[in-house]
């Protein structure tokens, strides 16, 4: 079970409380978003725009770190208080000594962020975790940029509409993993197909009790989810 955007049905998503609740609660690992600063330092949160999980407005790319950091990214649950946003640097310190896999979700399928492949790989080795990370993306283009890379480097294709032979693309491209959305992952044999081809499926987003049930039945490796907890019911 990975918590998606950490434990974000209990805490503000993609902060550090919310990362750290997710390995008090059990997680196997934690999905996170990347995008990219003013001055071009990968820093956590989903959306392009801050708007709405913050008490700001603007695009990510359009603030410093500086400026960026001023914002409260907690609208939702007051008990944690005042939230910024975290550097993916200040993220990894964090769950550097936390036994979980990492998904780091690259957003660069709207705003092709220059470099971005190149930074999140080169703080991953910084940080001593490169072994410990999926990358994962909706642009294809820029999994096959990390490929290039760094061949080593596990990637994922993320999808959410009906592709077909999905296993038979995700290893002509060599990925590492496909990342189907719920209802994506119930196409027939899709499952049974990609791990033929040694290709892990992790499911995103699985909330509903009888969600986790259909997914352990269908074989899926791993669920991405807002709600860890209900994964032991």
């Amino acid at each position: 079970m990975w918590a998606h955007r950490g434990a974000s049905g209990h805490a503000p998503e993609n902060t550090l409380p919310a990362f750290e609740l997710a390995y008090t609660m059990g997680a196997d690992g934690i999905e996170l978003d990347v995008q990219m600063t003013k001055e071009g330092i990968p820093v956590v949160i989903h959306d392009e725009r801050i708007d709405r999980v913050s008490d700001g407005n603007g695009y990510v790319q359009d603030f410093t770190l500086e400026e960026l950091k001023t914002f409260n990214v907690n609208k939702n649950f007051s008990a944690f208080g005042r939230t910024t946003v975290p550097t993916l640097a200040e993220v990894y310190d964090l769950v550097k000594k936390m036994d979980l896999t990492i998904n780091v979700e690259l957003k660069n399928s709207e705003i092709f962020y220059d470099g971005m492949e190149r930074k999140v790989l080169q703080l991953a080795e910084e940080k001593g975790l490169a072994d410990r990370i999926i990358y994962s993306s909706f642009n294809h283009y820029s999994m096959r940029k990390i490929q290039q890379l760094l061949p080593a480097a596990r990637t994922a294709f993320l999808y959410c509409d009906g592709i077909l032979d999905m296993a038979d693309y995700a290893s002509r491209y060599g990925a590492y993993a496909a990342h189907p959305s719920i209802r994506n992952a119930q196409y027939p044999n899709m499952i049974e197909e990609c791990h033929a081809r040694e290709i892990k499926v992790h499911v995103w987003t699985v909330n509903k009790e009888e969600d986790f049930e259909k997914m352990r039945k269908l074989g899926a490796d791993a669920v991405i989810t807002n709600y860890v907890d209900r994964g032991f019911l």
